[in-house]
């Protein structure tokens, strides 16, 4: 078993300012997704925002990926490329994923959005999928095993009649996007690695209206759904101390960031100082495919 690399507290909070970058985006794009708006248009905003924070977008360039976000629209269930022909319409649901590189750690965070009013169906797997990933943040406690988290985030979709995506899974993070352990969102409790405080994983749950299957676009990237189904994307990078787990990038308590409000509108009312302020500090043949 391929053990985890630890973080110091300094290494943890590297990975907490960079992981605020990340979210300043993503509560920027809450803002700006609406009807008629490209997701190429998003890309550019965001870029623009993790360069002006002093960070590097993570994604740019990653095995030849041509963009600063993910943007993945409806059926796609991540890894979809920005352009400026895709225009979202009143009833989407989009994730956007982001990624940051700052002064050597990166960050990395995901929330998937309505466009403007959407389907009860369409709420309801988007709360459902959110839901799940703070069950699964709840199983990240000293002395667990790294299977709970994954069965939380299953017993918990599977109960309302949606699918876990296999295919894809979270991941450790730290200087590296991608590091030990793949991070399930499914399987039996009480198996895998002993959960110790320092881990750090990028945890994201998958979550398909339909059937779990998924199948990638020639375009050798856009992962979507086999049968045409909704699907929804929520992620976290989160760190394990002795008091439990924190959520890297925001201050404790706040799980805010489902990215609509009770009216199913995606405005969300959120700070936005998180980017400057971080500036200013910076002056597998696997059973599953990680992710973003």
């Amino acid at each position: 078993m391929t053990m985890p690399i630890l973080k110091t507290t300094s290494e943890l909070e590297a990975l907490d300012r960079a992981n605020r970058i990340v979210h300043a985006v993503l509560d920027e794009m809450a803002l700006r997704i609406r009807p008629g708006v490209s997701t190429a248009e998003l890309d550019q905003v965001a870029e623009g925002m993790i360069r002006d924070a002093g960070g590097v977008p993570a994604f740019l360039g990653y095995h030849g990926f041509p963009a600063t976000l993910c943007t993945s629209v409806n059926d796609v269930v991540i890894h979809g490329i920005p352009s400026t022909s895709q225009i979202v319409q009143e009833g989407d649901i989009i994730g956007v994923d982001c990624g940051v590189f700052l002064e050597g750690y990166c960050g990395d965070s995901a929330r998937t959005f309505t466009v403007g009013e959407a389907s009860a169906a369409a709420t309801d797997l988007l709360e459902v999928t959110r839901a799940s990933l703070d069950r699964a943040i709840d199983a990240v406690q000293v002395g667990r095993r790294l299977s709970d988290i994954g069965h939380a985030v299953q017993t918990h979709v599977e109960s309302h009649g949606f699918s876990v995506v296999r295919d894809f899974v979270g991941h450790g993070i730290g200087s590296s996007m991608h590091e030990d352990p793949q991070v399930a969102n499914y399987g039996r409790p009480g198996r895998g690695l002993r959960l110790e405080a320092g881990i750090v994983l990028a945890i994201e749950p998958m979550v398909n209206a339909g059937k779990r299957g998924v199948k990638t676009d020639p375009d050798g990237w856009t992962a979507r759904t086999k049968d045409g189904s909704l699907s929804a994307h929520f992620e976290f990078s989160v760190a394990l101390t002795e008091d439990g787990p924190k959520i890297l990038g925001l201050d404790p308590g706040d799980r805010r960031s489902l990215g609509y409000n009770a009216d199913g509108q995606c405005a969300v009312p959120i700070r936005l100082a998180a980017a400057s302020q971080v500036a200013g500090q910076a002056s597998s043949a696997q059973p599953a495919l990680v992710t973003g």
